[in-house]
């Protein structure tokens, strides 16, 4: 029930402030970069913290989709395949759903195309549910599946270039050395 209370929170602040739907997008992204940085310095206590970190954003993102809403839509899901405005809020909102999912669990296995590809699944397996358990009053629609799954392949490109761009730092760091 305080999914629902938070998930209706964060909607009416949304759609009140859609203005700032861009700018707080910008911010996780900035946010990913520094925390990414922060926690590959981190070693053992850094992945631990990431694991942590990622488990919690996987639950927020559950909790965000399938806890009970407050309509009961019909057992359809909606089959789109038009391209929605992303500057839009629910458009920002799907796709910084699974972002910081991918981004930490791309850290973790620095495997980007297996976590892009696993989050989108997720997503996929997420609308089947909401199609199919009406009692939960979620709606079905293809258009917040490819959404989130635009979140995570960006979400596991943003961590796949800072392992990069760290690994980079380190080879000239250890020429210089050596």
């Amino acid at each position: 029930m305080a999914s629902g209370i938070l998930r209706s929170v964060i909607s009416t602040f949304l759609v009140e402030h859609a203005w700032a739907v861009p700018i707080v997008f910008v911010l996780l992204l900035a946010g990913c970069l520094l925390l990414g940085a922060v926690l590959l310095r981190s070693g053992d206590r850094g992945r631990r913290v990431t694991r942590w970190l990622a488990a919690a954003a996987v639950l927020a993102a559950l909790l965000l989709t399938l806890s009970p809403g407050g309509a009961q839509p019909e057992r359809t899901c909606t089959v789109q395949f038009a391209w929605p405005s992303l500057g839009g809020v629910e458009t920002l909102a799907n796709i910084a759903l699974l972002l910081p999912v991918a981004f930490l669990a791309t850290l973790l296995t620095r495997r980007p195309v297996l976590v892009a590809a696993a989050a989108s699944a997720g997503s996929l397996l997420i609308e089947t549910v909401q199609a199919l358990v009406p009692a939960i009053g979620r709606a079905c629609d293809t258009t917040d599946w490819e959404m989130n799954t635009i979140g995570a392949v960006a979400g596991a490109l943003l961590a796949w270039s800072i392992i990069r761009v760290r690994a980079g730092l380190a080879a000239t760091a250890q020429q210089r050395r050596g």
